[in-house]
C-alpha cells in the first residue's frame, strides 16, 4: 500500500519522503536544502513513531534512558537483559505510550543467544526493524580501579606494575566479550533485518547506534580501569569499521560515547524505579553528571529523520569533560 501510494507522489529527484504513522509525509529537499517552517519543526526532524528498535542492556541505566526516550516519542522497543525481573519492571513502569516496550530475556555476549534473538525478531517483525542500539556493557576492573583499591604511587614503577597486574586474565576476556565482541555479532546478525526495515520508509535509512564511552578516548588509566577503557576504545573503532562495511547495504552506524551518567555501573545499584542516582561533584564544565534528557536528545537525533545524514559519527554527551582532561578524540 505504501509503495502504491509513493508512486503517485511527485517525482522530483531532489525530494525524499518519509511516512510516519498518523502523520503526513515528511519531506526533505535534500539537494537544494530548502524547507518551509513546518518541515523544520522538531516534531518532524526527531520523530521516531515509525521506528521499531532493539535496545540491549535496556532495563536500567543508559539503556533505560534510551528506551524511555524512544517509547515516549512513539517507537516500539524490544528490550533485552539477562535479568527477567528487571525487564518486567521496566515494562510495567515505562511502557505507558505512545510507543510500546516488549521485553526479551537474552545474554547478548553469547553468539548463540544473539542468533536466537534474531530469529525471534524475524518472526515478530517480518518487515524488519529500523534501529539497533548496542548498549549492554560491563566493567570488570574490580581488582585495580582506584575507587575501591586506592591508587599506587605513580612515581614507583614497581608499585604501578604490582597494582595493575592484579587484574585476572578473565576480566579482560569478559569485558571485551560484552563491550566489543557482542557489538560485532549483534550488528552483523541483525544487518539483514535492519536493511529490510529501511525499505518500509522511503528515504529513511535504518541504523546501528553503539553506546561506547569517553573512557575510550581519555588518556591515562581511566581511574584504574584499563580493560574497560580499552574495550570502549575498540568499540569506537569497531563503529567506524562497521559503518564502512555497511555503506553499500545502506545501513548507518554511529556511536554515542557518554561521560558519567547515573547507572548501576557508576552508582552501584538501581532504585525501585530501575534508575540510579549520583550525588557527586563533577569536574566537567557542566558541573554535573549526565541526565535522562541528555541521553534522550542524543538518541532521538540519531534515530529520527533529522539524523539520516549522519554516518560513522561519535557523539560525546559528556558535559565537556574531554575539554578539560587529556583525550584523543
Amino acid at each position: 500500500m505504501l509503495r502504491l501510494f509513493a508512486r503517485n507522489l511527485p517525482t522530483n529527484r531532489n525530494t525524499l519522503y518519509y511516512q510516519v504513522p498518523k502523520a503526513s509525509y515528511f519531506q526533505i529537499k535534500n539537494m537544494s536544502g530548502k524547507a518551509d517552517n513546518e518541515q523544520l519543526k522538531g516534531s518532524k526532524l526527531f520523530d521516531v513513531s515509525h521506528v521499531t528498535a532493539l535496545v540491549t542492556g535496556s532495563g536500567t541505566g543508559i539503556g533505560l534512558m534510551i528506551t524511555q526516550a524512544l517509547v515516549a516519542n512513539g517507537a516500539k522497543v524490544y528490550i533485552t537483559s539477562r535479568r527477567d525481573e528487571v525487564l518486567k519492571k521496566t515494562e510495567e513502569l515505562y511502557s505507558t505510550g505512545p510507543g510500546k516496550i516488549i521485553p526479551l530475556v537474552a545474554d547478548v555476549s553469547d553468539k548463540n543467544e544473539v542468533k536466537k534473538l534474531y530469529d525471534d525478531l524475524c518472526q515478530k517483525e517480518p518487515k524488519g526493524i529500523q534501529l539497533l542500539v548496542n548498549n549492554a556493557g560491563i566493567a570488570r576492573d574490580d581488582a585495580t580501579k582506584f575507587s575501591s583499591n586506592g591508587q599506587p604511587d605513580m612515581t614507583d614503577p614497581q608499585a604501578i606494575a604490582d597494582h595493575f597486574l592484579k587484574t585476572p586474565e578473565e576480566s579482560w576476556a569478559d569485558t571485551f566479550r560484552t563491550n566489543t565482541t557482542a557489538i560485532y555479532y549483534l550488528s552483523m546478525t541483525f544487518l539483514p533485518l535492519l536493511a529490510k526495515g529501511r525499505e518500509v520508509i522511503p528515504g529513511y535509512t535504518s541504523s546501528v547506534v553503539n553506546i561506547t564511552s569517553i573512557s575510550g578516548v581519555m588518556k591515562g588509566s581511566s581511574s584504574g580501569q584499563f580493560a574497560y577503557a580499552s574495550s570502549k576504545a575498540a568499540a569506537n573503532h569497531l563503529t567506524r569499521m562497521l559503518a564502512s562495511t555497511f555503506v553499500q547495504a545502506k545501513v548507518r552506524v554511529n556511536a554515542i560515547a557518554p561521560g558519567v551518567f547515573p547507572s548501576e555501573m557508576t552508582a552501584g545499584d538501581s532504585r525501585d524505579d530501575n534508575k540510579s542516582e549520583l550525588d557527586m561533584k563533577m569536574s566537567n564544565p557542566a558541573g554535573r553528571p549526565g541526565a535522562d534528557a541528555d541521553m534522550a536528545a542524543s538518541i532521538l537525533f540519531l534515530a529520527g529523520p533529522g539524523g539520516v545524514f549522519y554516518n560513522e559519527q561519535i557523539l560525546f554527551p559528556d558535559g565537556g569533560n574531554t575539554l578539560v582532561q587529556p583525550a584523543a578524540k
